[in-house]
Order: C-alpha cells, then structure tokens, then sequence
C-alpha cells in the first residue's frame, strides 16, 4: 500500500486515470536495474527516482572525470574522481529517500551478471560498451526478463523496449511470445578496432539527456502496463535534424539459441584471454620507480595525448593498431592504456585473440587513475 507521505510526493500520477494508485503501487514494487551510471543512466536514475520504483540497482566501474560533466548532470566539480554508482546513489537519495538503492561499483561481468540481473525485474542498458550490452542481452534472453535499449552516438540516439513480452494480439508468428533481442537488431558483434569512442567523435550534451528521458518513460510504461511500447519498434533519435524514426524489429525465431550460443561463445573466449592482466595506477608507478623494463603503450587520439600522458609512452591510436604490431614487444611487460581503460581493454583483447600476445596489461582506470592516484598536478580532461 501506499503511504501518507507517497500520495502527497505522487499526487500528479495519482491523478493520471491511466496511472493512479495501481500504477504507482507496481512501480513501488519493481526492482531495476541500471547499467551504466554515465550519460544515460543520469537521466534513467534521476526520473526512475523521482517516480517512485521501489528498488534501483546502480552498477559502473567508472570515477567521475571532468569531462563527464558537460552531459552526466547527477556530478558536481567537487566529485570528479570519485565512484559514480556510489555518487549517484548518494545524490539519489536525496531526491526520494523512500527508495532502496544497491550501488555496485564494479563492472557488469561474466563472473556477476547472470546473479546481479536475475535481483531484478529489468535491466536499463545505459552503458556505451559493447561487450557489456551483448552480455546484458544474452542473460535477460536466458533468464526471460526485459531490458530497454538506448545508444547514443554524436546528434544521434536509439531506444527499444527488447526481450519484453508480446501483447496476445501482437504475436507473429504464434510461437514468438516475446519481443526482439539486441542480437535481433545487431546480430555480429562489431570489430573492436573498429568501435568507435566519444574521445574521437564527441557527443552533444543533451542527447543522453533526450534519449536516457525516452528509456525512463519505456521503463514507466513497462512496468505499469499502460501506453504503446516500443516493444517491436526502434526509435532514431537526431537531434541536429530534430527528425524521430521507428524501425520495425522482429524477433529471431532463434533468438533463444542465439543468447545462449552468445553465453557459451563468451565463454569460450573468457577461458582463452585469461591470460589478460591488470595493473593499477599505483602499482605501476611502483614497477616504474623500480627501473624496471615497461613499454607504456597509449592507444588514444593525438590530441588526447598531446594534454597528457605518461612520460616515455608510445602512442599507437585504436584505429592504427592492426598495422603498427610490429612496434610493440613481445619479450617485455606492456602496459596498455587509454583515458578510463575501455579502449586498452579492446586493443589488449584484440592483440591477443589475432596475434597471440601473452605480455600485455591493462591500466585500471587509464590515464585518468594515474592523474588521481599519481600524479595529481596531471592536466585531466
């Protein structure tokens, strides 16, 4: 039931006929979790707060930078380099105390995410790593729970309501009772050294803003039954043409088959790249003061490593790494970096999946763990 106090905070939804307190009662039941604390999830927490879902799962590895601040509207100045999903949850509560949080400041993983995800009853897809989406699809598929899609991508923006189930007089064909998966929409993973990263393409502040706003209002929808989904549809979101399009998705007749292959493929691949290390900050600047014998391989753009970088680092962008192998050794530890260790984690997974490296590690938080943990008078951006 409700409470005094939540019939005065919800007064405006009471009042919605399509709403009322039935609705807000199964918001107040649901159980949420977002993905992704960035551009996206800003928007996604602070409406999914404010509404009143009664449970929200916040879970990003990431600290805040100075950069994120131009979109990722949750953080002040104050909180760059401190851990988003706590900072969010913090500021969170402050907005609607009655809700209960769970901050995971860890990443989405092999190792967590079929436990995490099956806490809830939906996950929001708010992260910009494809990895973690491909992850995130195949375990809801699995486990039979919906997730809301959203991307963004310079004045460009998409959302879907996936793997959700089908109204009775939607089902086509008759054996299909959900709606389609990521896989159905994307079915080959993209090249990594082809992916490409908002250092290089940047992104208009408001456009997670937009597009996390329209994840928020599926997720509303979803929960309290009311509303037109966009259930088999994808919406195309620009903002510089201000133009809006839906995509008529449907489901794979083995989108079933093709989560689960997913899983096990993932598998397969986790068991071979094991051999991929990390390093942190601290530790490395440990092993450098030791003299010891380290190439610092910085896989960013020239004009991220012209405002800072390691001193001694060999820079190779992302998207030159395939011809430029060569230069990197083999009989020697390499550490891998980029600005939060996103891009490094690819360039390390695809020099060892196509060229057999063993030697190779990953800076934990990139460049801008060195300039918190380190080097504190490092230029950030």
């Amino acid at each position: 039931m409700l409470l005094p106090a939540e019939y005065a905070r919800y007064e405006k939804h009471l009042n919605l006929p399509e709403m009322g307190v039935e609705g807000q009662l199964k918001l107040k039941q649901a159980r949420i979790l977002v993905v992704g604390a960035g551009g996206l999830g800003c928007p996604v927490l602070l409406y999914l707060t404010a509404a009143g879902v009664g449970t929200i799962g916040v879970i990003d590895p990431d600290t805040v930078a100075i950069s994120n601040l131009q979109r990722q509207v949750l953080y002040t100045t104050e909180q760059v380099g401190k851990p988003k999903a706590t900072i969010a949850v913090n500021s969170l509560k402050k907005i609607n105390p009655e809700i209960r949080f769970n901050a995971y400041a860890y990443a989405l993983d092999r190792s967590n995410a079929r436990t995490l995800i099956d806490e809830y009853d939906l996950v929001v897809d708010c992260t910009d790593n494809f990895t973690v989406r491909y992850l995130v699809n195949d375990v809801c598929v699995m486990q039979e729970k919906p997730f809301i899609y959203g991307a963004i991508h310079r004045f460009e923006g998409q959302v879907a309501v996936l793997n959700a189930r089908l109204a009775a007089s939607d089902v086509q064909p008759e054996e299909v009772r959900r709606g389609p998966t990521y896989r159905c929409l994307f079915p080959e993973f993209p090249n990594q050294m082809e992916i490409p990263n908002c250092a290089e393409t940047g992104v208009m502040g408001v456009l997670p803003g937009v597009i996390g706003t329209y994840q928020a209002n599926e997720v509303i929808k979803l929960i309290t039954g009311i509303g037109h989904l966009l259930n088999e549809e994808l919406l195309m979101v620009d903002l510089l043409a201000m133009s809006f399009q839906k995509i008529r998705v449907r489901r794979r007749l083995d989108a079933e088959a093709a989560a689960q292959n997913g899983w096990e493929e993932g598998q397969r691949v986790a068991a071979k790249t094991e051999i991929r290390q990390t390093i942190t900050a601290l530790e490395l600047a440990e092993r450098l003061a030791q003299s010891e014998d380290i190439f610092l391989l910085d896989v960013r753009e020239r004009p991220e490593y012209n405002i800072c970088h390691l001193d001694n680092a060999i820079l190779i962008p992302v998207n030159i790494i395939a011809n430029n192998v060569k230069r990197i050794p083999v009989d020697r530890p390499v550490v891998v970096y980029c600005h939060h260790g996103i891009r490094s984690q690819y360039v390390i997974d695809y020099l060892q999946k196509e060229f057999g490296f063993t030697n190779l590690m990953n800076l934990q938080g990139g460049i801008n763990s060195w300039a918190r943990d380190v080097q504190p008078e490092m230029e950030v951006y």
